[in-house]
């Protein structure tokens, strides 16, 4: 007795209907940085400060300018530094104030990867 299934089951294409998105997949170390990234940009202070950061139309913003999100003014700075240390801002110290911009190569890498 013959296997009725066995008759109609279609044939599967050795070949991919469509191209990868990508090259490559990411490496465990750009895994790992990515991660970084992302889960400093999960929290909402942290992404209304890079908002505003990114937003501001010198391109670059003072703490003063920036810091009224709800939180005193350690928190802002404990958020800013986590932000910093997540290679998303860079920093600039002129006289008492901290200047801040985004660092160009994460946004790089974070919107080639969302690009996907």
């Amino acid at each position: 007795m013959s296997n009725p299934r066995s008759a109609s089951t279609p044939t599967v294409a050795s070949t991919p209907c469509c191209e990868p998105l990508v090259s490559s997949a990411l490496s465990e170390r750009d895994a790992e940085h990515m991660a970084t990234m992302f889960k400093a940009l999960a929290d909402p202070i942290r992404l209304q400060l890079f908002s505003r950061v990114a937003s501001h139309p010198d391109g670059e913003a003072c703490v003063c300018d920036i810091s009224d999100v709800g939180v005193s003014q350690p928190t802002v700075s404990h958020h800013l530094k986590k932000l910093r240390e997540a290679g998303l801002l860079t920093s600039e110290r002129r006289g008492t104030w901290i200047y801040y911009r985004i660092a160009p190569a994460s946004m790089a890498s974070l919107s080639a990867l969302l690009a996907l």
